[in-house]
Order: C-alpha cells, then sequence, then structure tokens
C-alpha cells in the first residue's frame, strides 16, 4: 500500500513549488514508509510514497508508459489473469508488481480498465499529451481518495491532510459538514468529507480531469437479480468464493499475518491462511487485541455477549497459529485519541480508532501485511439490527435510531435542520436501491439493510481501518470485501443467508467442518472495547480540557452542563449513540476528538 497525491493547475508554476510537493509527500509518509517519487512539470504534479509489498526492486513510482504516468495505492489480487489478456495483447512486462499491469490496462482498455481489476485501490493516470487525469477508487471504497476544485486548481490525495497544505484549500467547515459531525459522526456521507472545500471519490466511482472540467461516472453498482440456488449450492458457492478471496490475499513478498479474534469471520481467514502455510511447511502467526484488567470489568450486553478472550486461545490451538496477544494500557489508548483523529483528518470512532492504531503499530514490529474480517457483518447479517424486527422496519439509520443522545450535548438552537439532513442521507440511499418486482417485503427491506449497512457503517470501519493501520504502515487486506462475494451475498435469499435462524447462518454453515463447533456458532461479538473505569476517568479529563478552553469554538457548540452530567453519570445513556460501542466515555472522547481536529487543523466554521 502507498500514499499517493497530485496537482493539476495553469495559474503556478509547480517547479517552484518544491517546499509545497515536499510538504504534501511528508503527510504521506508513514503510509509508504520505504521510498518516495514524485513527477513534476510547470502544470502538473505527481507524488508518491511506498510502501514496498510486491516486487520492491523494480516497482517505484511514478510509473510511466509512453505517454501515461501512474501513482497507485492498492493490491490488485486478479493480476495474473489481466497481465495474461495483457500478454496476449502483445503488451510486456519489466516487473511483477501490479502498478504495471493497472498501467498497461488503462492504456489497453482506457477508462474500461477500472471494470477488470479485482483489488482494493486508488490510483491516478496522468495523460501528459491532453494534460488530462484519470483518477479511479476500488468497487467497496477499501482505500481513501479526496479530491478538491478550487479555481483552476484540481488536486487529489489519499489523505485530507496532505490536500491542505494547499493554500488555496481552505479548512473552511459550513453547516452541512456541521450536520455530518454531529448528526451522522463517526459515520459520514459518502462524497463528503466534512471540509467545504474538499470531496470524496465515491467507491467504485472513476473520475475524469480536463480543462478544468470534472466528470465523475460510476462503473459499477450492485444489481438485484434472481437467486435459484438450493441451500446446498449455496454452502458450497459461499464457501468457495470466500476461500478463493482469503487465498488470493495471501500474496505478498514480505512477512504477512492474521488478525484473529475468536469471532467467526477472523478465525474462517486465519484457517484458510493457516492451512496455506502449511502446504510450504510454515507456521501462521495471529495477532489479537485485549485491555488491562478487562477480565474484570467486561460487562455483557445485547451487542456485547461474550469476551473474545474466551475463544482466541482455542482457535489458535485449532489451527497450530503462533499467536500473539496485544494488551493495550487504558491510559494509553486514551492518549493515542489524539494522534488518531489527527491522522484520521476528521472526528473519529473514539477508542475504537485510537486502540486500533496502537494494536498496528504492535504487529508493526514484525509484520507488514495483515488479513482482517471486516464486511462480514455488513453482507451477511451479522448485527442485531438486522434480527430484531423492533429495529428492522423503522425509518432510520439502525445503529444510530435517535437524535436525542446528540441533541442532549449541544446547544439550544444549534443545527435546528439537523433531523432534516440525518433523514435526507437515510432516504437517499433507499432511493438508489436495487430490488426485484417478486422480492417480498422482508426481502426488499434486507436488500435496502444491506445497501444501508454497506454504504454507511461498514465505510466508517474502513475508513478506520486503513487509516489507523497505514499510520503505522501496515497493510490490512479485507478478504470479505471482494466485489464478487459482495455482489452474490447481495442476491442471496434472507433465509439461506439467515441459515438455521441465525446471524450469518451461511457462512457458519458453510465452514463448520473447519472450525471448532464453538467458533463457527459463537454468538456475534463486535471489536473489543475497554470496560477499565481507569480509561473512563482518562476521557472526562481530556473532554473536561476541551470543554475549559474557551479560545475554541467546539465552546459555542456544546451543552457544557448537559456533557458534565454524562461524566458524573456514566449509566444514563440508554441505546449508543452510533454502532454497539459509543457509549458515555466514547461519546466524551469524541467531543475530545473533535477539539483536537479543531486545534490541529486550525478548523474554522462558516454558518
Amino acid at each position: 500500500m502507498c500514499g499517493i497525491a497530485g496537482i493539476l493547475t495553469e495559474s503556478i508554476d509547480l517547479r517552484g513549488e518544491k517546499s509545497l510537493i515536499e510538504k504534501i509527500s511528508q503527510t504521506l509518509k508513514m503510509r509508504g514508509p520505504d521510498a518516495r517519487g514524485e513527477y513534476i512539470t510547470p502544470s502538473a504534479a505527481l507524488i508518491h510514497r511506498r510502501l514496498c509489498v510486491i516486487d520492491p526492486e523494480r516497482g517505484g513510482q511514478p510509473m510511466r508508459f509512453g505517454k501515461y504516468i501512474i501513482v497507485y495505492n492498492g493490491e490488485i489480487y486478479n493480476t495474473a489473469e489481466v497481465r495474461d489478456e495483457l500478454l496476449s495483447c502483445g503488451y510486456k512486462f519489466d516487473s511483477h508488481s501490479d502498478t504495471e499491469v493497472v498501467l498497461k490496462a488503462y492504456d489497453k482498455w482506457k477508462e474500461q480498465s477500472v471494470s477488470k481489476l479485482n483489488g482494493i485501490f486508488a490510483y491516478a493516470v496522468y495523460d501528459e499529451k491532453e494534460k488530462s487525469l484519470f483518477l479511479a477508487r476500488d468497487r467497496i471504497g477499501v482505500k481513501p481518495c479526496f479530491y478538491s476544485k478550487v479555481g483552476d486548481l484540481f488536486a487529489f490525495a489519499s489523505r485530507i491532510s496532505s490536500l491542505l497544505c494547499i493554500p488555496q484549500i481552505k479548512p473552511v467547515v459550513n453547516e452541512e459538514g456541521l450536520n455530518e459531525l454531529f448528526m451522522l459522526g463517526p459515520a459520514k456521507t459518502i462524497g463528503k468529507a466534512i471540509f467545504r472545500d474538499i470531496s470524496e471519490l465515491p467507491p467504485a466511482h472513476y473520475l475524469s480531469y480536463k480543462d478544468g472540467r470534472i466528470v465523475i461516472k460510476p462503473y459499477w453498482k450492485l444489481t438485484a437479480v434472481e437467486n435459484t440456488e438450493t441451500e446446498l449450492q449455496a454452502v458450497e458457492h459461499t464457501y468457495a468464493l470466500v476461500k478463493d478471496s482469503i487465498e488470493r490475499q495471501l500474496i505478498s513478498d514480505v512477512p504477512l499475518t492474521t488478525f484473529l479474534s475468536g469471532g467467526l469471520d477472523s478465525s474462517i481467514i486465519s484457517k484458510v491462511a493457516s492451512d496455506k502455510y502449511k502446504e510450504n511447511g510454515m507456521v501462521l502467526d495471529t495477532y489479537s487485541v485485549d485491555y488491562t484488567d478487562n477480565d474484570k470489568y467486561f460487562k455483557k450486553s445485547l451487542f456485547q455477549p461474550n469476551k473474545d478472550s474466551d475463544f482466541i486461545g482455542m482457535m489458535s490451538d485449532a489451527i497450530g497459529s503462533r499467536h500473539h496477544n496485544v494488551v493495550l494500557d487504558n491510559a494509553a489508548v486514551a492518549d493515542a485519541l489524539a494522534p488518531a483523529a489527527i491522522a484520521r483528518c476528521v472526528p473519529g470512532f473514539a477508542d475504537v480508532d485510537s486502540s486500533l492504531l496502537l494494536f498496528c503499530r504492535e504487529v508493526k514490529k514484525d509484520f507488514t501485511v495483515c488479513l482482517s474480517g471486516e464486511c462480514a457483518d455488513e453482507i451477511f447479517g451479522g448485527y442485531p439490527w438486522y434480527h430484531r424486527k423492533e429495529i428492522l422496519f423503522e425509518e432510520c439509520f439502525p445503529w444510530s435510531r435517535s437524535t436525542a443522545a446528540r441533541r442532549n450535548i449541544l446547544r439550544k438552537g444549534f443545527l435546528k435542520n439537523g433531523e432534516d439532513y440525518l433523514q435526507n442521507a437515510y432516504e437517499s440511499t433507499l432511493a438508489n436501491v436495487s430490488c426485484l418486482d417478486s422480492d417480498s417485503k422482508l426481502e426488499k427491506r434486507m436488500r435496502e439493510m444491506f445497501v444501508l449497512n454497506l454504504n454507511w457503517f461498514m465505510q466508517t470501519l474502513l475508513a478506520r481501518k486503513d487509516v489507523m493501520s497505514m499510520e503505522s504502515s501496515l497493510e490490512v487486506r479485507v478478504p470479505f470485501c471482494d466485489w464478487r462475494l459482495v455482489e452474490y451475498a447481495y442476491n442471496m435469499p434472507w433465509h439461506i443467508k439467515a441459515l438455521d435462524g441465525r446471524e450469518k447462518g451461511i457462512l457458519r454453515k458453510a465452514f463448520e467442518n473447519d472450525l471448532p463447533y464453538e467458533i463457527a456458532w459463537r454468538k456475534k461479538s463486535p471489536y473489543p472495547k475497554t470496560h477499565n473505569p481507569v480509561y473512563f476517568k482518562c476521557v472526562c479529563n481530556l473532554a473536561q480540557r476541551a470543554l475549559d478552553d474557551k479560545s475554541c469554538p467546539l465552546s459555542e457548540m456544546i451543552d457544557v452542563g448537559a456533557v458534565r452530567k454524562l461524566m458524573n453519570n456514566p449509566d444514563s445513556m440508554t441505546e449508543p449513540w452510533y454502532g454497539q460501542l459509543m457509549q458515555v466515555p466514547q461519546v466524551l472522547a469524541y467531543i475530545y476528538q473533535i477539539y483536537v481536529w479543531i486545534k490541529n487543523y486550525n478548523v474554522e466554521f462558516e454558518l
């Protein structure tokens, strides 16, 4: 994986902007610590930072072929197939890097080439003669891509902070951005980046830029088609697709490991990876994360019915992995809230972010590539809101059903149209859901839930995983995000997907013979969070620091008294702020992250 950025403009000579280009490159250093490269002309600059994973010797960037120059971030898992097709068309290759395949595929098929790629990516191809740019992002949105158009200047980057280095791009947030922050956060609308001057290239889209004009087009979307498979056929098909996706993603020229929580998804990945390693006489390393004294303070809940630690050893023993359990200090998790928010360049997922940042730093000490289980819950119906009928048909985001907790901490009258903004975001998502005329009420709703989860909840988790891992210079791959698997799961009838009335029932059935019974049929439990009062005390102090700083605009938005009541009564929140994990400690951490974000990026507000 890498970090990419670029600028196109006619108003300044970019050859004289070496300090700006250096500054942008530095913001991408953690995404690519192994090598750097630039392509600079009077009107165009491409910037690349490389984390070497495939063909370290010959995969340097920017890479040129004819009139085209590419900067690329990602991994293509069908590289061999696309290379073979290009070889049959007369192309020759100087490396076995996927970058060269992507570049020559563009030379051959232009914008249609992106549809041939199966992987996670964001890349830009500059046409020297036409002075035009092609920018593309993977179907599911695993790799980030942001852009800005201000006057005659167009810029793109892997990170928002890279764009904010450019003087013409201002760190201004308007009412729309504030609604994203307080009504939707830590989620955000696809295509938006909170800042007024910055947008996100949506997943499964490409962008063309020439002569000051931006054209954005989709190249893939979920489409409803009839699935006539039997239960047995679906089990076999699911098994084959998942196994193939995992095995494709084990290719690496540097050390590779897997995250193992003891849950279904990570256990499947670790099992397949371990089997593949054993074929080559190797032992797989696996990693898990926990918190100091978490056993002592753990409390069961609907969303977190059991502890991961009860199952990790069982799974590691079953596959014979060399397991490493990283135990995080609670105060350190609180201290990492600030660097996590700065890395994400927007307020994030509280300690779900900061703990992952610390975890990835530990894994990076010995490994460069890791496989993780994101996306399985979204596409196979793993979350409680797929199964609780009192939630399923509510006309709202199921992970954020009420704005009461949000309104409670905001000053009276602030963001008066916030509820309308939230509802419009929900309804706009449903307007683009593809259904069959034959779909029952339940099947239609499950398609809607699939898209809601894919476009919202999962995007939050993917952004978190990408930023926190790459901030540690660790590449994380997500096999369940393979677009073939996503497309297949979208059209799977609900009674098969929820086989035996269970969340992810089809996935459990498909791999029940590969896993210990207790793992295959374990109840869903989310990413572990800390329950230690030490953490709560730390975030109370941090939130208090934010509230006491009257020079910060945050004090004009927040109801200080209401926040202090939360500190004094941490059990007062009846439903999570967001998802399954954001209770009072995480809300306080989120407030602190907003404060850090404002101060670090000198955010201005336009109301």
